[in-house]
């Protein structure tokens, strides 16, 4: 068997050359492959994506991923902070020692939304929005860096491994796992604004190659993706030896998609008009710019690997008609290349229902605040 050295070696051959091989291939256009993953359209729901449980937002109610059956959606990711599901003395920052110490109650309920959620036909995407060692975003301290310490590795695969045997016996159609939100190198793992730069491929390759082997190991069938590198935004070639499918993000241009997020913008006295297509600051916003940006991805699917993206949407303070004509060239885009796509969220600032948009005309849906035309656009891809 090759050692680590060996494949990474490998695998650095691979990445040298597949910068021109995703080139050539994007360049045919007339050869469009199928994706080897299926076109789920669907919506992220966030019951666990708050580090802490007392802070978890309400239960997703079993009605509302029947909708998403009505309207024609077949998929839904749970995005998990890690320490949702532990038991650990709260007042203080959590331990090394305590990162493996599970709360069978609260995986237990993570277990029930996967089923309800299956009950109306979607697949299941499990991901560690959270993870030992390592998040994109702030609020919680973690007591080591997954990147550069291997207790903090062997203690994401533990979790994994979890999953694995929690849902052993369920197919990869109904049940994939999404390993690791939006990686990236940061120079401070709890500071929103630090340092968001690409990961080195052979760091990156290291951690997926374990949790895959750890998942494996409990069933080797199972569907994993691995989020693309750069927040998600970059295609991973390091990867591709694996053989893990990769998830792309809907969010570029941030001016648009993120315009005024306070948890982006520090400063919101000199954020310029936003427009699509047009000139905003100092660039031109286009649809040759998202072009551009998922050509990789698109080639990426043609050599054989399975592309979805995971996230994608924009915050409720874009003008709602910027926020359409962008959108919908994004979703243009990937679904036209057989790429799916999940909203962040069903619900919320970002979703088709109680987004909080001030200039748009909701259409009321048994007591929730619809917005139609978004819904509309999306139910086309």
């Amino acid at each position: 068997m090759e050692n680590r050295r060996t494949f990474i070696k490998k695998s650095s051959l691979v990445a040298a050359g597949i910068g021109l091989g995703l080139e050539r291939a994007f360049a045919q256009e007339t050869i469009i492959k199928k994706n080897a993953l299926p076109k789920w359209k669907g919506f992220n729901v966030l019951d666990f994506f708050n580090p802490d449980p007392q802070k978890a937002r309400p239960q997703t109610p079993e009605e509302h991923f029947k909708w998403m059956q009505d309207w024609g959606f077949d998929f839904v990711r749970i995005p998990i902070a890690y320490p949702s599901y532990l038991k650990f003395d709260r007042t203080r920052n959590i331990r090394p020692e305590e990162v493996r110490q599970i709360d069978s109650e609260a995986t237990d309920r993570i277990e029930q939304l996967v089923y309800t959620a299956q009950k109306y036909g979607h697949h299941v995407s499990l991901n560690l929005h959270r993870a030992p060692g390592y998040c994109i975003n702030a609020g919680f301290h973690e007591p080591y860096n997954i990147w550069t310490d291997q207790e903090a590795e062997d203690d994401f695969c533990f979790h994994w491994e979890f999953w694995a045997k929690k849902f052993k016996n369920q197919s990869s159609k109904n049940l994939s796992f999404d390993l690791l939100n939006e990686p990236s190198w940061r120079d401070d793992m709890n500071d929103q604004f630090g340092a968001k730069t690409i990961l080195p491929g052979d760091v990156y390759f290291k951690l997926v190659a374990a949790a895959k082997k750890a998942i494996q190991s409990v069933n080797p069938k199972r569907l994993i993706i691995a989020d693309g590198n750069q927040v998600g935004t970059k295609v991973t070639p390091e990867l591709i030896p694996l053989k893990v499918a990769q998830s792309c993000r809907g969010y570029a241009p941030g001016i648009i998609s993120h315009y005024k997020a306070p948890w982006v913008f520090k400063d919101m006295s000199n954020i310029p008009e936003v427009k699509w297509p047009g000139q905003v600051g100092d660039q031109y916003l286009s649809r040759k710019m998202l072009e551009d940006i998922y050509a990789p991805w698109i080639a990426l699917k043609n050599q054989g690997i399975g592309v979805h993206c995971g996230e994608c949407g924009c915050y409720n303070k874009t003008p709602h008609a910027v926020f359409l004509a962008w959108f919908g060239d994004v979703i243009d885009i990937l679904s036209s290349n057989g790429i799916g796509f999940a909203l962040w969220e069903f619900s919320g600032s970002f979703g088709i229902l109680n987004s909080g948009r001030e200039d748009v005309d909701y259409e009321d849906f048994h007591g929730q605040k619809l917005d139609r035309k978004l819904l509309n656009l999306i139910q086309k891809a």
